[in-house]
């Protein structure tokens, strides 16, 4: 063992010795850097000593133990330390990683143009390419489809605003693949400069139009000289009515008071895209998006009234049917839904706070 220690293979033994009642035990340790063979035969070889000077001894093996095993341990334990308290610090918390990404769904605030207040997308100013629509519901439809060079009629009659900016831009319309888009088509052929004409599927208006369908509008636009050339466009063509403005047969909804606390929520969610849900005091329980109205409505409970910038569709119609919720407040309501007898659909334009 002398020799194994003067070459480096057997390090500096330890003895730790107690004497008690004329009889002395203790400890040895001994590290090497053997093999697994050698490493045994010296734990056999010092098993095997039965004297130790003049008194006799017994030596028992309590254990080997590999320390690079052991110390790997160590290193393990501390990495993993060391991880938990790295996610802890930089790691962001799940509220964070919510409000981030619900930060990226949101397009920001419709805006106006002109002398008449048109609404119009927040790109508008300063692109050289842009797209008339209808309404405003157009604009923020198109707006979640991430196109922000956008404005609208607002009506049946071309504003001059529209007229103004079509001879300035390279303008294309997109417009509804209904009769009232027709007739707004033969009203921008005559009065306006646009370039192109799209149109939403037959029988669809651009705002119910998901991103796909609006793209495909975009591509199969046609040119406002083939049109005039008499060159069909991609959809099938309404047959021939006597014109009327779009929609001006439709009397206007009626106007209904509401509290003002739906009232002034209704004004401050417009062009938000947003959801607010209100208990039975009027009280504010959430506010959250309108992609995850829907969902939420289905998990939560004690909602008496929904107030959010967008399209009241049959979904949120039978949902709020099935949860007891008596009034919805949105932008619009779908000409689709079946209404509800315990349920009360109010636009923001019906929507007036009391007298």
């Amino acid at each position: 063992m002398r020799e194994l220690q003067k070459t480096g293979r057997i390090g500096r033994i330890e003895i730790d010795l107690h004497s008690k009642n004329d009889r002395t035990n203790g400890s040895i340790t001994i590290p090497t850097s053997l093999d697994r063979v050698s490493t045994a035969l010296i734990a056999a070889s010092v098993e095997s000593i039965n004297r130790v000077g003049p008194c006799s001894a017994k030596v028992n093996l309590e254990r080997i133990e590999d320390i690079r095993e052991a110390r790997r341990k160590v290193i393990i334990d501390r990495a993993k330390e060391i991880l938990h308290r790295w996610n802890i610090e930089s790691m962001p918390s799940v509220d964070e990683v919510y409000k981030e990404i619900s930060d990226t769904m949101k397009v920001g605030k419709v805006e106006k143009y002109g002398p008449e207040d048109l609404p119009a997308g927040p790109g508008l100013e300063g692109a050289k390419d842009i797209f008339v629509v209808e309404g405003r519901a157009d604009v923020i439809n198109l707006m979640r489809c991430g196109i922000f060079n956008t404005v609208a009629l607002e009506g049946a009659k071309v504003p001059d605003s529209i007229k103004k900016i079509t001879k300035e831009r390279n303008a294309t319309a997109l417009l509804d693949g209904d009769r009232g888009g027709d007739l707004i088509q033969k009203e921008l052929l005559q009065v306006t400069n646009v370039k192109f004409i799209g149109r939403a599927p037959r029988g669809k208006e651009i705002e119910e139009c998901n991103c796909k369908e609006i793209n495909d509008a975009i591509e199969g636009k046609v040119s406002v000289s083939e049109l005039k050339e008499g060159k069909p466009q991609q959809q099938q063509q309404a047959p021939p009515q006597p014109p009327a403005p779009k929609k001006v047969a439709i009397p206007q909804p009626p106007k209904i008071q509401v509290p003002d606390t739906i009232s002034q929520a209704a004004k401050a969610l417009v062009g938000t895209l947003e959801a607010v849900l209100l208990n039975e005091k009027l009280e504010l329980i959430e506010r959250l998006p309108v992609s995850q109205l829907a969902e939420k409505l289905q998990q939560i409970t004690g909602v008496d009234t929904i107030v959010f910038d967008g399209i009241i569709t049959q979904r949120i119609v039978d949902i709020a049917a099935d949860k007891s919720i008596k009034r919805i407040v949105a932008s619009r309501i779908s000409e689709a839904v079946k209404p509800a007898l315990n349920v009360a659909l109010i636009t923001f334009q019906q929507a007036i706070p009391p007298a």
